[in-house]
């Protein structure tokens, strides 16, 4: 994806659990982009988000709906909240790694709907696989 966005000149922000952003290395993780997250607090992932957004005059992240650990059996709302609350589009990055292609396409504007809203989000991914795609959920 770094490579994705290197081409077309953005420069994604990411987020991460604020201990990656502490010690030797913590200055690093911001240069690539980190944005830290206290999951200690009892403030959620959404509102931080939210308020990042509001404190900067732009902000894009890139945000995987189904997180980065493993497979998942449906997709994480939270990219939708956060995209909701800070007035911000949904706009849809791709890698197609069996067509060698990437991209960024669909924009969808939220509407506070989420059944409604997420389901051109869904028919886009449809059809675009990942390297290794027995890890994608339905």
């Amino acid at each position: 994806m770094l490579a994705a966005a290197m081409h077309f000149r953005i420069r994604p922000k990411w987020m991460g659990k604020d201990s990656l952003f502490t010690g030797p290395f913590g200055w690093l993780m911001k240069a690539l982009g980190g944005i830290p997250i206290d999951r200690s607090k009892s403030n959620d992932v959404v509102t931080q988000m939210v308020e990042h957004y509001s404190a900067l005059d732009e902000l894009m992240v890139a945000i995987p709906p189904e997180g980065t650990r493993g497979r998942a059996e449906k997709w994480k709302s939270g990219f939708y909240h956060i995209a909701h609350g800070a007035g911000v589009p949904i706009v849809c990055g791709f890698i197609d790694y069996p067509n060698k292609t990437s991209g960024i396409s669909l924009t969808i504007e939220t509407t506070g709907d989420y059944e409604q809203d997420i389901i051109p989000v869904k028919e886009f991914y449809a059809t675009i696989k990942g390297k290794h795609p027995h890890k994608s959920g339905p």
